[in-house]
């Protein structure tokens, strides 16, 4: 009985490899298929016999039939539930987002003192204070041209100094 056990041991090593025939797995599952299994090998024996029960049972074809569809229509639905309840926290999270956006800027403009909103009911009014507006923006640009004609002198000036240290430049 210890020579079997050998050679079943070496069987298995080779099914492990994916080396055996077809008889010698014929061997194996007739083996494991006993009741005299050492205890090593008591999951392998556990793993053939459901191999051995699984091809043993036949698929009734309309039962299986309808419960692939009846799984495929439950999934389908579930996923149709799924992209509803998303939407729906989309649209909820949208409508809380654009009412806070509402309530703030009705708030603001309520606070702000009417001088200070940039909207003028008079025509006149609006276009004097869009003159003083251009005019403080064209001091600006003329004080920011007087500076850049200095920078300019200046870095005319360096490119001079820089040729007469390096004639090559």
């Amino acid at each position: 009985m210890r020579m079997d056990f050998n050679n079943m041991e070496e069987l298995l090593k080779k099914y492990w490899n994916c080396e055996t025939t077809l008889e010698e797995e014929k061997q194996l599952r007739e083996f494991f298929a006993g009741n005299n299994i050492p205890d090593q090998w008591k999951e392998t024996a556990a793993m053939f016999r459901y191999f051995d029960a699984v091809k043993k049972k036949s698929i009734n074809d309309l039962a299986f039939d309808g419960q692939v569809l009846r799984n495929v229509n439950a999934t389908k639905e579930s996923k149709v539930r799924r992209l509803v309840y998303n939407a729906m926290r989309i649209a909820a999270g949208l409508a809380v987002v654009i009412a806070a956006t509402w309530f703030i800027r009705t708030e603001i403009r309520s606070s702000m003192p009417q001088e200070v909103v940039d909207t003028y009911d008079d025509p006149k009014m609006a276009f004097e204070e869009t003159k003083k507006a251009l005019l403080i923006i064209s001091k600006s640009f003329g004080t920011a041209e007087a500076q850049t004609r200095k920078i300019n002198m200046f870095n005319e000036a360096q490119e001079e100094i820089q040729r007469e240290r390096d004639p090559e430049l």
